[in-house]
């Protein structure tokens, strides 16, 4: 990591305060922890020469929970760093760490130059000449020759070709407990070995055992007389040799043969391909089969190459085939194959490969923990990384960043901030050092639950230890405000990061677009496609169907098609959400088989049909009402063999309400629950929403205490259901009751809720109350809506009040809100009603009538007959209201015809107009009752339409 600094843990709850010093890592990171602890001075050993490649003396070595590599220490302890006071120190910068706790101490000066050259000469007069050893240089050299050999360890030879491990292990267990046993593969066969082996014993009396199995040479074996003897530790002798020709800076190497020095060519070249060329697969596969015999080392380099590019069935294939040649894997190998594992995201494999560690005593590393942590919260399953977690903490004495990293990213991605923040006070307190990326944790993770507020905390608290913001900094801030709908505040940040020399990349541009994408903004869609194509990026998969799901948006789908085919020429390969939105667009235009056409150029790329893609199908015919047809595409992902799951019930249910088949939709629901499939709150929604539409209060209400029985929570969008269903009735009460639930509840009430209570208020005929839910608008901060003026302009116009009617008809385009035709229509008809009792409502129907012209509205022949009717009594003889109002009626329409064919009715017609019970007539289905939870209702359907198509 190149930056390493530490959250404040001021800017989160129950934090305490912390300090901020300085420790040196490596010349080229800068660090920040923050502790109150004087920091141990260095050690007064002096530095030595970096020419000189020595291992250091062995110290005492310190106990630990996990035993250590062997060679790995005698790796790190190769090469000795001599310590050096760090040169950008930001120390004088900590103006409150720099009073609480003082710098380091310097490390001690070198010794004089006149003791090392009194401490060489003596050390060279010590040398025994080499001509004429001394007997005590001989003993020496006795003991350096015996020191290579392996306690326990015998060499068999003269085995059979075809004799297998487990045959050589029975035979010599007759002599003590074995450890392993090693049989030498040929070069060119390796199903064979060569003719000799080596046996391992474990337990305190292995020496003791090894002389007794050495007691046995010339034993018959399997038609073979066995040659058993001590091991002479001539392969750790060659080893040690080698080394000491490194060190002594002679690389020059000697080879026992071609086929050696052919082989070793081969890994150098394996090994040059693994870190030149990563991308390269081909390459990197062909490199590794052409060495002759791999060893450990390369299977190893191998399953970590699959690991990375997370093919983990080639991981797990290299892995049995280095087992299969007799190579035993190590940690190092184990924790690569469970690394692919991870990645591809089957954690059952990788628990299965630790299981198996621990049988054959292999102890887990903090590397090993922190892939499992990482692994579970890639897939979001925090409990079982808080698990393996706290395993990590009890195993191993102290943690790392990368570990507490990965558990905090779990916690986060299940929303779980109090715990992401307390893991983040306990790293704090152990002292280690945080990363910037655990800084883009933290914010994503308040960008998932939509704190803006803490989400700018820790982007500030980033620049004040001493970070600059990089390109994910801002594309976390940009996703933010996309998300919770501030695309302004995000082309703010926007143009920050470019004043700071941070140009856009793909994924910040594609969060702009989908920002602008909710808004359904189209033009600006397009503007940030073409800020791509200046900028010289190549469109990837992920923007291509950004830009294809805002032409469908807009419902020009030749043009999304367009898209899908110079995919195609740019070599992108459309995936299944590329054709969803296009699938979906056409189907919800009840054009089928366009439709289907687009399924079947689906099926040609490549892309084979998943649930999702019937799904986007079956939406477009419920949108449509075209049940039949929705439940034939779900006959037929049957016969694919593609298993429903809840999302396509759910629409299926939602299809059903909105018809108002109550039976059809309890079906569905049973169905979904005998599946054993998730039920969620948009599944209840359906249901309540059939059982509103048809009247059937009493079944919603059963369905809500099952939703409780759940633990469902009833949001904002059921409980405008359930409003509406009591609105429906004109029962003002229980809608007045539901609302104060609503409060109690802790659940906001939007304008879809407040609409649906004015119309139940409107309905029983209590203006009052409706007047004083505007009011009660005003306070709480929700603006009404055009849907909101019509239901209360209904409510006066059925109250006989038209000049209520006409003021709030005022009110709404004071407010800034465009009247449509449902508006026109109901103070129309209130104020014809009563154009003949007072002269102001002829006025203002004359007004309104000239605002319709205007504007180009034109009414349905329904509305035209009805009209007709009250200009007839309001002028008998045609005039200026009639001429007007006429000019808004169908081309079709020939008045005259009209009136003469309704003159013998004018008396039926006025006890119809001037009904005791004050009651209107209301044409057209845009004031119809029975779509008042479809429009009140559309965030809720658009939420889902939204969750189901991606």
């Amino acid at each position: 990591m190149d930056n390493i600094l530490s959250l404040s843990a001021s800017h989160f709850p129950h934090t305490p305060a912390t300090l901020l010093t300085h420790k040196p890592h490596h010349p080229t990171t800068t660090s920040l922890s923050f502790s109150l602890k004087q920091p141990p001075p260095p050690s007064p050993t002096p530095p030595e020469p970096h020419n000189l490649h020595r291992p250091p003396k062995s110290s005492r070595p310190t106990p630990s929970k996990i035993p250590k590599n062997p060679f790995k220490n005698l790796l790190n302890s190769a090469t000795t760093h001599v310590p050096s006071p760090p040169s950008h120190s930001l120390f004088a910068k900590l103006r409150l760490s720099s009073k609480l706790s003082l710098p380091p101490p310097p490390p001690p000066p070198p010794p004089p130059v006149e003791q090392l050259q009194e401490s060489q000469s003596q050390g060279n007069d010590e040398i025994p000449d080499a001509e004429n050893p001394s007997p005590s240089s001989s003993l020496a050299t006795s003991q350096e020759e015996t020191e290579f050999r392996q306690e326990g360890k015998i060499f068999v030879g003269n085995l059979p070709n075809w004799i297998k491990k487990h045959q050589v292990m029975e035979f010599f267990r007759q002599f003590g407990p074995i450890k392993n046993v090693i049989l030498i593969k040929g070069y060119n066969n390796f199903e064979k070995n060569v003719g000799f082996g080596f046996v391992i014993y474990d337990g305190p009396a292995a020496e003791k055992s090894a002389m007794k199995a050495v007691e046995f040479d010339g034993v018959e074996f399997h038609g073979r007389v066995l040659t058993v003897k001590l091991d002479d530790g001539r392969r750790l002798k060659n080893r040690a040799e080698v080394r000491a020709r490194w060190v002594a800076g002679n690389n020059g190497e000697e080879f026992r043969s071609t086929w050696h020095k052919e082989r070793e060519w081969h890994r150098r070249e394996f090994r040059k391909a693994v870190e030149t060329q990563p991308e390269n697969w081909q390459a990197v596969v062909s490199a590794f089969e052409r060495i002759k015999k791999p060893s450990r080392r390369e299977f190893g380099l191998m399953v970590n190459y699959y690991a990375r590019r997370g093919d983990m069935h080639r991981a797990r294939q290299t892995f049995e085939n280095m087992r299969a040649r007799g190579i035993e894997p190590t940690l190092h190998v184990y924790t690569n194959l469970i690394h692919a594992y991870a990645v591809g995201r089957d954690m059952e494999e990788a628990l299965s490969c630790v299981r198996k560690m621990k049988e054959e005593g292999i102890e887990m590393s903090l590397v090993t923990y922190s892939i499992i942590v990482g692994g579970f919260a890639k897939m979001g399953n925090a409990e079982a990384a808080d698990h393996w977690f706290e395993e990590a903490k009890e195993r191993h004495a102290t943690l790392n960043a990368i570990i507490y990293g990965n558990i905090i990213y779990a916690q986060c991605q299940t929303r779980n901030m109090e715990r992401a923040e307390a893991l983040v006070r306990d790293m704090e307190e152990e002292g280690i050092d945080a990363p910037i990326d655990i800084y883009h944790t933290m914010m994503d993770g308040y960008t998932i639950i939509g704190n803006e507020e803490k989400c700018l905390i820790v982007f500030e608290r980033l620049k004040e230890c001493g970070f600059s913001p990089s390109i994910i900094s801002y594309g976390c801030l940009i996703n933010l405000y996309t998300k919770i709908g501030k695309v302004s505040k995000a082309l703010e940040v926007s143009k920050v990061m470019k004043s700071s020399g941070i140009k856009h990349n793909m994924k910040t541009y594609s969060m702009l677009i989908n920002g602008f994408q909710k808004l359904k903004d189209w033009a600006n869609v397009f503007a940030v496609f073409e800020d791509v194509m200046r900028d010289g990026l190549k469109p990837d998969v992920v923007l291509y169907n950004n830009i294809i799901r805002a032409f469908c948006g807009m419902g020009n789908m030749d043009r999304a098609i367009h898209i899908v085919k110079e995919m195609q020429k740019e070599r992108h390969w459309p995936t299944s959400r590329t054709f969803m939105p296009i699938i979906h667009g056409f189907a919800r235009a009840g054009e089928m088989k366009r439709a289907l056409e687009i399924f079947d150029m689906m099926r040609r790329s490549g892309c084979i049909p998943t649930v999702h893609t019937f799904n986007a199908l079956i939406l477009g015919l419920v949108e449509k009402r075209q049940m039949e047809k929705a439940i034939e595409i779900l006959d037929e992902m049957t016969l694919a063999g593609i298993s429903p799951n809840e999302h396509t019930y759910t629409t299926i249910m939602h299809g059903y309400a909105s018809l108002g088949d109550t039976g059809k939709a309890f079906e569905y629901f049973t169905k979904l629950r005998n599946e054993g499939l998730e039920l969620d709150v948009f599944t209840y929604e359906a249901l309540l929403k059939a059982c509103c539409k048809s009247g059937r209060m009493q079944s919603a209400l059963a369905v809500t205490k099952e939703m409780s029985a759940q633990k469902i929570p009833r949001n904002t969008f059921v409980y405008n259901i359930l409003i509406d269903g009591w609105a429906r009735r004109g029962d003002v009460w229980e809608a007045a009751d539901l609302m104060q639930q609503m409060k109690q509840e802790g659940v906001q009430p939007d304008v879809h809720t407040y609409t649906s209570f004015i119309n139940a208020c409107s309905k029983a005929g209590d203006m009052q109350s409706a007047a004083k839910a505007i009011r009660e608008m005003e306070v709480v901060g929700v603006k009404p809506n055009v849907k909101t003026y019509t239901t209360l302009i209904k409510g006066w116009a059925r109250a006989s009040l038209p000049e209520k009617a006409l003021k709030c008809f005022s009110d709404m385009k004071l407010t800034g809100l465009k009247p449509d035709k449902a508006v026109y229509h109901c103070v129309m008809t209130s104020l014809l009603s009563r154009a003949t009792v007072a002269e102001a409502y002829y006025t203002g129907a004359l007004s309104i009538s000239m605002e319709m012209m205007e504007s180009g509205l034109t009414v349905d022949m329904g509305t035209a007959v009805h009209w007709s009717r009250c200009l007839r009594k309001i002028e008998r003889t045609g005039g200026e209201l009639t001429e007007a109002l006429q000019k808004t009626f169908p081309p079709d329409w020939s008045s005259h015809q009209s009136l003469d064919a309704n003159s013998n009715s004018d008396t039926d017609n006025e006890a119809h107009v001037n009904g005791d019970d004050g009651d209107l007539y209301f044409a057209g289905g845009t004031t119809d009752d029975d779509d008042d939870d479809d429009h009140d209702n559309d965030n809720s359907n658009d939420d889902f339409k939204h969750r189901l198509l991606l």
